[in-house]
């Protein structure tokens, strides 16, 4: 079942109501006279992450659901022929550009030139940062046409940046923690809003991949769990050594760091794995958000477990969000250390725990702010047996789990709603 089927199944939203706010916001964007407004939008950041490639679906299908007489144009950060067949095959009909801009935030390539001419408003999708803050630059620059941002984390402000959101018709974080780094940086308004990561909407799947792999699997729906391995800090450098820039001793405090607390942080996971397994035999898939983790699967969580559990446990290799999405959807449960693999288990509506790091960033805020403490692991506070015992929790009351994950996506819900409203005043 898919986020939107999941939604109405359980009367998370009317479609009246839906329709409402859709249709009003349609007529402010189409204020000029069209009647298909164009709204560019750019994501897709780097495909080496299932977390990061969801980003871009779940903006366009918020924007197809709450804007459907829109018509989008990507402007994708970087290339990669899979992703974007997976987004074309889900989204027929997108137009997809690329090209950079140079020092003077001139485009470099016709289609985005053309771009800037046929689109009525740009939009920053989800991510870590204003990544694309010179992309963005560029379109105020050389159009002077309306720009918002939508779902990011903001962990400090330059002088450039604070320079460049001073003009933006709304700046919607991703978790409220970034709303405070932009009050501290002088930033302030009603345009200045928290509406979730954008994953949260992500409505596509392959259901044929996770069928197959179930089946060459022997998983049944709703008995297996997938967990997700992850090192401190990402080790860029391995994933993309040409390009990485990284010095030999950012290398070398990087493999310190990740040596020092790998085998501490797995080993509480691998303690609710063991907890997991002997309790329901039951299988695992141990499964990626990122490549380079399916070359640490067995070294963390698969070669230290007991010969008993062994058995049980099966491995993923890396995938899309499309695939993985279809598969968290038939899992019992999601435990990750990394942040995007929960959400996008929750938009599917499957339980979902996430194991912080305190590397991670402010982003784990999200998790707050939207009711899930319970499931949320501050590994270093956290032992294995809170984490295996709240598993265990939501084995014996999973109904009251499910109930949980439904109250957790009206509150994005809402959010999203809210941002929505700001939208139309400030796009008007």
């Amino acid at each position: 079942m898919n986020r939107r089927d999941f939604l109405y199944q359980t009367g998370a939203f009317t479609a009246a109501a839906g329709l409402a706010h859709v249709d009003s916001l349609a007529e402010q964007l189409g204020a000029s006279g069209k009647e298909a407004p164009v709204i560019m939008i750019t994501s897709g950041w780097q495909p080496v992450n299932i977390g990061d490639i969801a980003h871009t679906p779940g903006l366009i299908g918020l924007l197809k659901e709450r804007l459907p007489k829109s018509r989008l144009i990507l402007w994708k950060r970087s290339k990669n022929q899979g992703v974007e067949d997976m987004l074309t095959k889900h989204y027929p009909g997108l137009k997809i550009i690329h090209g950079s801009v140079n020092k003077e935030f001139e485009p470099q390539s016709e289609e985005v030139k053309q771009a800037f001419k046929d689109a009525d408003f740009f939009m920053h999708g989800s991510g870590p940062s204003v990544i694309a803050a010179d992309y963005l630059e560029a379109w105020h620059r050389q159009t002077a046409k309306p720009f918002g941002i939508f779902g990011v984390t903001i962990g400090s402000v330059s002088p450039s940046l604070k320079s460049l959101l001073q003009n933006a018709s709304f700046i919607f974080t991703r978790e409220t923690a970034s709303i405070e780094v932009l009050k501290k940086a002088g930033l302030h308004g009603d345009h200045i809003a928290f509406a979730p990561d954008a994953t949260f909407d992500l409505d596509i799947q392959d259901q044929a991949k996770a069928r197959e792999f179930m089946q060459a699997n022997q998983l049944e729906s709703r008995k297996f769990i997938c967990v997700v391995p992850r090192l401190r800090m990402t080790p860029y450098y391995k994933i993309n050594p040409n390009n990485a820039g990284w010095s030999a001793e950012k290398i070398k405090q990087v493999n310190e760091l990740n040596d020092k607390h790998k085998e501490t942080d797995h080993a509480k996971l691998r303690e609710a794995m063991v907890a997991w397994v002997r309790s329901t035999k039951n299988k695992i898939v141990v499964c990626p958000e990122m490549t380079y983790q399916v070359n640490i699967m067995d070294e963390l969580l698969i070669d230290p477990l007991p010969d008993d559990v062994k058995p049980y446990v099966v491995k993923h290799g890396y995938w899309y969000p499309d695939e993985a999405a279809s598969l968290y959807a038939q899992a019992h449960t999601v435990l990750s250390f990394e942040c995007h693999s929960p959400i996008i288990a929750a938009a599917n509506g499957t339980p979902a725990f996430y194991l912080r790091q305190p590397e991670d960033t402010i982003k784990g805020q999200m998790y707050y702010d939207l009711g899930l403490a319970d499931w949320t692991f501050e590994i270093e506070q956290s032992t294995g047996q809170q984490i295996s015992d709240r598993l265990m929790q939501v084995h014996a009351n999973y109904k009251v789990a499910t109930k949980n994950v439904k109250q957790s996506l009206d509150k994005v819900d809402k959010q999203y709603d809210e941002a929505f409203k700001i939208m139309k005043r400030t796009m008007a």
